[in-house]
């Protein structure tokens, strides 16, 4: 049996029934994460030029809701539109494995879907188990970033997958939709290679998008290419120059959204516990200047270094998108600041000399130990040498919201209220949190989403 047809049976036969009570709570919580960190990102430029593609097709006649309006559009640019803003902050959840993803990525495509055939929240919460498990799985299979392609390559197929659970597909049109998927969505890994563009955030968008076409163009009878995995000019062969992987089992000794992790911070994931450790030594020392400080050491493990430290950018970042992929300046912020929020990632603090300072007396380099964790574990130690002589560190690990060290609901809600302050009334922020943890009762998913409407 094909790669694709294994997929594709697997996911048209998971039932809601199927799913045990801690599952359904997971996709819960990555509903309301989601939601709340595009939100959070409204105003913020490339989600307001995807907003505006998305409003301009207004009428049309499959449509879908623009997060954050009542405004409705073409259901894929209001996909990809809703996929810049989950994404712009990197403050959506992550799957770490032999590929580092967002597996949450996915979601706006199945909320798009669900809008097209009004599905209720039962079937929402079976496209999310169902995606993330497919985009886990990959991910467990081969690192594609390996050979020079995005991880979105598979964000793109499991939004297929998560969109043709909710549009119904049976196994026959669900593999077509992840043939159709898999023969057009590889993207380069470009995307996150040295200064970062405004299109870090906005590349898994597309790749969802473009899953959500696939899963629709399939839903009313299109075929695609098979076998796409392993046909003649396949993904194998031509995708990953003639390796070729063994997908894991699926839904096998729990699902994998339950090994997904919720940030906790806005920053690019391997670096969530050197935000807990520089944050704990600021609390030991109370105020820094750089003058203060003599040298700062990290240790961190070879998959951070690789994506968050060796590119000469990391070490002089001049956009966000870079910022946050930073583990120098990141460190240097906590340190200096006491705090890691979103304001953290505007220019005029990246671009301050004192963080550049602290930059310039601090070194990084992998531990052996670190790796052995991963990707288990991230841990990440910091030892902060002052000018008086005192010397500081703390490890990290398993940050807030790593599924060994997972956020309960009451930690979701904070978050949620937090990146939502400012742009929604409390009053309606704290309804919307009272039916999504009811989402599998939901009828109408169009006027929850309604709810977290910024401007009419």
């Amino acid at each position: 049996m094909s790669i694709a047809r294994r997929i594709a049976e697997w996911a048209s036969q998971l039932s809601f029934k199927d799913l045990d009570d801690r599952t359904v709570e997971e996709a819960k919580k990555r509903f309301i994460d989601t939601l709340g960190v595009a939100i959070g990102a409204f105003n913020e430029e490339p989600v307001r030029i995807a907003r505006w593609v998305a409003e301009s097709t207004a009428g049309s006649r499959l449509p879908a809701t623009v997060w954050g309006t009542r405004s409705r559009g073409s259901f894929d640019t209001v996909d990809f539109a809703n996929g810049c803003a989950c994404r712009y902050f990197d403050f959506n959840d992550t799957y770490l494995s032999k590929e580092a993803l967002h597996p949450s990525d996915s979601i706006p495509a199945i909320i798009a879907a669900a809008e097209l055939v009004d599905a209720p929240g039962d079937r929402i919460i079976e496209a999310i188990v169902a995606a993330y498990e497919v985009i886990g799985a990959l991910a467990d299979a081969y690192s594609v970033r390996a050979r020079g392609w995005d991880h979105t390559v598979y964000i793109n197929i499991g939004s297929a997958v998560g969109a043709g659970k909710v549009l119904g597909l049976d196994a026959s049109r669900m593999e077509e939709a992840i043939n159709i998927a898999a023969t057009t969505g590889f993207a380069l890994r470009q995307t996150r290679a040295g200064e970062l563009s405004m299109w870090k955030g906005c590349a898994a968008a597309h790749a969802s998008r473009n899953g959500l076409f696939s899963a629709v163009l399939a839903w009313r009878g299109m075929t695609g290419p098979k076998p796409v995995f392993e046909g003649e000019y396949g993904f194998f062969r031509v995708g990953l120059c003639g390796d070729s992987f063994q997908l894991p089992e699926l839904g096998e000794n729990g699902y994998r959204i339950l090994r997904t992790s919720i940030k906790y911070w806005p920053v690019e994931y391997h670096s969530m516990s050197a935000v807990e450790a520089a944050l704990k030594l600021r609390e030991r020392t109370g105020a820094l200047k750089p003058e203060d400080i003599d040298s700062v050491e990290v240790d961190t493990f070879t998959v951070s270094y690789n994506i968050i430290v060796k590119d000469k950018e990391k070490w002089d970042p001049h956009t966000r998108e870079t910022a946050d992929h930073s583990l120098p300046y990141i460190v240097a912020a906590a340190l200096l600041d006491g705090h890691v929020w979103t304001d953290t990632f505007r220019p005029e603090r990246f671009l301050a000399e004192d963080v550049r300072k602290v930059m310039a007396r601090m070194k990084i380099k992998v531990n052996d130990e670190y790796d052995r964790l991963y990707p288990e574990g991230i841990g990440n130690k910091i030892t902060l040498r002052l000018k008086n002589g005192e010397i500081y560190s703390e490890e990290s690990v398993y940050p807030p919201g790593h599924f060994k060290n997972p956020l309960d609901r009451g930690g979701v809600e904070q978050k949620f209220l937090r990146i939502t302050s400012g742009l929604l009334p409390e009053e309606r922020a704290r309804e919307f949190l009272i039916r999504a943890w009811n989402l599998e009762k939901i009828e109408n998913i169009g006027g929850l989403i309604r709810l977290l409407a910024v401007r009419e």
